[in-house]
Formats: structure tokens, sequence, C-alpha cells
């Protein structure tokens, strides 16, 4: 049975952005669980990294409520501020950064695009920054923390920004597109020819069909890209993604944090499915080892 891959999750601790009633403007950071040898274990490890964080919000007399995709959405100075206390968090819960736990972003950056003007506007940052300087603050941050994975980098339209992050990090991390590709095959071969990403999302209702979606994903393959398999801001308790992520061997799954029931479902049925598949279950894919592309292989 080749459908054996228990997918490495991606999990949103801190809110921003849209997603978020505070001042941060990447919207979602993550925390990656790499060190892990089953899916069990990983969640284990994320799971007492977030109730850590928990922890060191409300001792810095910080907010702990919860965003769209549960994870906290605390005001603070900077962007970069969410990454050290992610980095906080793994260190408290008696992990090694970048070795057990890993970090990741989803920015979102459409939402602070400024399309009349042609910049980026971070607000928690006081900075404005054209395409260029965007992909230059992202690989600073690559440079300073442990980051696997960035996420919609630069606005939608942007290709450019794209794939001038791509060109400097892409051989370290996963770059993904996700408004950048909406799961459409057409947008994916434009981001393709111009070397725009190394990854790209897929959102099962996002295109509209459970075929169009294998198709899409077979498409990404093909041209080396790696398929992360995504839940919506606006979820159900459906826990279908969680199958093609496993079905597909993809090595990754995007569903949030951990809190919400919306979200939980998913990893709870990714339980369910490792103790099934017993022996022949694999969690994952090396992630600090960059990604991959050859996404059939699976690494233990």
């Amino acid at each position: 049975m080749n459908a054996r891959v228990l997918p490495v999750p991606t999990m949103n601790f801190l809110n921003g952005g849209a997603h978020a009633d505070n001042n941060l403007d990447i919207q979602e950071f993550m925390v990656v669980p790499v060190g892990a040898d089953s899916f069990a274990e990983a969640l284990r490890h994320a799971s007492e990294t977030f109730h850590h964080l928990k922890k060191i919000l409300k001792k810095k007399g910080l907010n702990t409520a919860v965003g769209d995709e549960g994870g906290y959405a605390p005001n603070l100075g900077s962007n970069e501020e969410a990454l050290e206390l992610l980095i906080e968090a793994i260190v408290a819960a008696g992990y090694e950064p970048g070795t057990d736990l890993a970090l990741a972003f989803d920015a979102a950056a459409s939402e602070f695009f400024d399309k009349d003007k042609g910049v980026y506007r971070l607000q928690a940052d006081g900075s404005e920054l054209t395409s260029a300087q965007l992909a230059d603050y992202y690989a600073g941050l690559v440079d300073r923390y442990p980051i696997i994975l960035i996420e919609d980098s630069h606005d939608e339209d942007d290709w450019e920004g794209f794939a001038a992050l791509t060109a400097k990090v892409g051989n370290r991390i996963m770059t993904v597109g996700d408004d950048l590709y909406v799961t459409n095959p057409e947008r994916l071969m434009q981001g393709v020819k111009t070397n725009a990403t190394n990854a790209i999302l897929i959102k099962l209702n996002q295109i509209g069909t459970l075929t169009e979606t294998l198709d899409t994903m077979s498409l990404a393959k093909a041209h080396g890209l790696r398929s992360v398999v995504s839940h919506r801001s606006g979820e159900t308790e459906d826990t279908t993604i969680a199958h093609l992520a496993v079905a597909a061997n993809t090595g990754y799954i995007k569903t949030g944090s951990l809190s919400r029931s919306e979200r939980i479902a998913k990893y709870n049925e990714l339980l369910r499915i490792e103790e099934s598949l017993g022996a022949q279950a694999k969690y994952g894919f090396k992630c600090p080892e960059g990604p991959r592309q050859d996404q059939g292989e699976v690494r233990v």
C-alpha cells in the first residue's frame, strides 16, 4: 500500500492580519514538528509547546484569546516578535528550535499590499517596502530563525516578488503559493514558467471537485512542486482533507491550531489513520533538509 505517509502539520500558533483583531500584519505564525518519529509524537510536541506559549503570553500580560484559525492573537511590537515568542515557547517546552520544531508563516501579503502605490505596508513594524525589499526582509528572517516554509509572501499578482524570494531561499525552505494559485492549474502553470514557488497549497473546495484537485496535485508533482493540503478559514469538522493528505503522500498538511474543534477534528482523524496503518505508517519528510522534489519517496 503506497498511501502511508502521515503529513507533517504546519500548526497555527499566533494569528494576525485578516484572521485576528490585533496589530500583526502577517496572518499566521506556525510551528512545525519536524523532529518526531510519528504523527502522534509530533502532535504531543506541538501541543506542549502551544500550552507553554499561552503561559508565556499570560506572564507578559498579553492577550490569550484565539483568532479564526485557533492561534493566539496578541498585539505585539513587531511581526518579528511573534517569531521570538514561538522560539521561547519551544525552548520552554523542552525542545530544540529547528531540530524538534521549526517555524513557518503565511504572510497573506495581498492583505497589506497597497495596490495604488505598489508597496507593502507592515504597520506592526512601521515600514513600507517595495516588492524586492519585502523579499529581502523575508530572507533576513530565514537567516535568523529556523523557518522552513513561507506562504503567500507577496500579493497574489506579484509574480516577480514570489520568484525573487524563491531565488533567494528556495533551496533552503518551501515557498508556497495559496492566493497566488487558488488550486487552479492555469495559474499553477504560470508559476511554473516564472519559477514563482517550489510548492502549492491545495484546497479541495477551492477548485471545486476531487478530480480537479488531484489533477492539480499531479500537475504540481510533474513540475517538481510539493503540495500542502490545506483547510479553509471558514472550516467545519469534516475530516476529508486528513485522508487526502495521506492518500496522496503529500507529506504536509495545514489545518490550523491546537484549539477549536473544527481544527482538532483533523488531527484526531490523522491519529486514527496512523493507528490503522500500524507499522506501515511513516511520518512525513525531514523538513530541515529543505524541500524535496520527489514527493513519492518516503523518508524516515
